[in-house]
């Protein structure tokens, strides 16, 4: 990638910035990763730094594990005239060392990218040394979480445990399995007979303050296989 050369005359030069922010659904509740925070960030690090941010692109309940966004691809290809892309962590941009590989050597095609947490700027030979190396450690960081999470979900079928979506009616007792929860049980009830006077699946769910989807599944549902979700 062709680095921004920071020398005596460019230093002073208020250097064109993009700003790329992103958070996943299980993210959004802590703090530090929030669009507010990242967006509070960057704009922060190019008043002092003296640069003009002229793009700020974002994703939100997006993955970092591929580059398959809508805020990236607007940010990729908005690049003309850009010199630097800005994140608040190298993660907000990719999760994966191969992207971030392909991101930095071809898609940006000469623009430098600079990481607030890692303390980073590709223009800079040393900058590009650490982006790779936090680049290894946060793929490293995606594998190993993977993995432990893998072995939990084995270890709770094993012991017969409930893994994935509590269904409505039921609750995840103390010994890992489903069991019914008897309040909901009296919703499930209500709602069949709502539906068998002649409701609507929207009418049903507004009235129980369910999904539209939930409520369909629901009335459509015989009631011995409802409960047959439940632990033996």
């Amino acid at each position: 990638m062709g680095a921004v050369k920071m020398n005596a005359t460019t230093a002073t030069k208020a250097l064109k910035v993009a700003g790329y922010l992103r958070v996943s659904t299980d993210e959004q509740a802590q703090e530090g990763l929030s669009l507010e925070v990242q967006e509070a960030r960057i704009r922060g690090y190019c008043v002092a730094r003296g640069w003009q941010l002229v793009q700020l692109e974002r994703d939100e309940g997006k993955t970092g594990k591929n580059l398959d966004r809508p805020g990236m691809k607007r940010l990729l290809s908005n690049l003309d005239g850009v010199d630097v892309v800005v994140v608040s962590k190298l993660d907000r941009l990719t999760r994966s060392m191969k992207d971030l590989s392909v991101l930095v050597d071809e898609r940006f095609d000469g623009v430098a990218l600079a990481s607030l947490s890692e303390s980073f700027d590709s223009s800079t030979a040393s900058g590009k040394l650490s982006m790779n190396l936090f680049g290894v450690i946060a793929q490293w960081e995606v594998e190993v979480n993977s993995e432990r999470t893998k072995e939990a979900l084995a270890h709770k079928i094993a012991k017969g445990e409930h893994c994935g979506r509590i269904p409505f009616g039921f609750a995840i007792g103390g010994d890992g399995k489903l069991h019914e929860n008897p309040e909901q049980m009296r919703t499930i009830a209500q709602m069949k007979r709502m539906h068998g006077r002649g409701a609507s699946v929207r009418a049903i769910a507004a009235k129980h303050c369910v999904s539209k989807t939930t409520a369909h599944k629901i009335v459509s549902t015989d009631l011995r296989v409802i409960r047959s979700w439940g632990a033996k």
